[in-house]
């Protein structure tokens, strides 16, 4: 489908804002990553059918949802996404959540039952170990590398901020979604651009989806039909995976792993794009 708006969400502390793709009675929920925003999704909207709506916030603390202020956190993420769904008069949904997103979606089936019908969750949600550091900014540069660095750093111009983006090993295929993604990130003035992400938000919100009690009580109250999709590479488009074990996972749900994806490509290649499409 290629229909594409935005919408602002008015909440308490100001406007959330939403991307929607498509039209129709058929709706998906489809929640980003922790540095990342509703284009993260564009991919998976444009391959799914005419009458499914696809609604994709930008999370409080990125996007043009970068004002909307503390406290962050998976709860805090999760009631943001039902007041979308109050704003688009959706009653109930399928929830599809990415990387971090997958943690929010846990939660939010967790917090409004009754507004999710079923979970997808693409490479996250399932607890991970705890990563290395005995800081939050150790832990959190462990868990996601180059993103964390991006935060704090300044671009002169688009293009090189593009630039950075294609020297990350796990961008090796650059295509006009990806360049559409990377923009879209971009704030500020010529000669001070940076990403709109929040660092404050990224680091409370890795920290509170390792050690909050939201999402760890979510996955231990698990109770709707859920299906993971999992990456082959990790975040830097090489092994290991960002979940190297599959079993403990399968366990509780069925397991698909996307083969020859990456935990950026599941979403932004065109093969991983296919696969979570196909599977919503």
């Amino acid at each position: 489908m290629t229909a594409y708006r935005r919408m602002s969400v008015p909440l308490a502390d100001g406007e959330l804002t939403a991307g929607v793709w498509g039209s129709g009675n058929r709706a998906v929920l489809a929640v980003h990553g922790v540095t990342s925003s509703h284009q993260a999704w564009r991919l998976v909207a444009e391959r799914l059918p005419e009458d499914t709506l696809l609604i994709a916030p930008d999370l409080r603390g990125r996007g043009d949802s970068a004002a909307l202020p503390g406290p962050y956190g998976m709860a805090r993420h999760a009631d943001d996404c039902a007041a979308v769904l109050d704003a688009l008069g959706c009653a109930d949904v399928v929830v599809a959540g990415h990387s971090m997103g997958g943690f929010v979606a846990l939660v939010l089936a967790d917090r409004h039952p009754q507004r999710v019908q079923r979970l997808i969750l693409v490479d996250g949600g399932p607890p991970l170990p705890l990563p290395p550091g005995e800081t939050p900014e150790e832990q959190l540069a462990a868990v996601i590398g180059p993103a964390a660095a991006r935060l704090t750093m300044r671009f002169h111009d688009r293009e090189a901020y593009r630039d950075h983006w294609r020297a990350h090993p796990a961008f090796a295929d650059w295509s006009p979604a990806v360049e559409a993604y990377v923009d879209y990130d971009l704030t500020g003035e010529p000669g001070d651009l940076r990403s709109k992400a929040s660092a404050d938000a990224v680091r409370d919100d890795s920290v509170d989806l390792h050690t909050g009690g939201a999402a760890a009580g979510a996955w231990s109250r698990l109770r709707h039909e859920v299906l993971f999709l999992r990456a082959e590479f990790g975040m830097l488009g090489a092994l290991p995976a960002l979940y190297p074990d599959p079993a403990p996972i399968a366990a509780r749900m069925p397991v698909r792993t996307v083969d020859g994806s990456n935990h950026y490509t599941i979403l932004l290649g065109t093969d991983g794009a296919d696969s979570v499409a196909a599977t919503l």
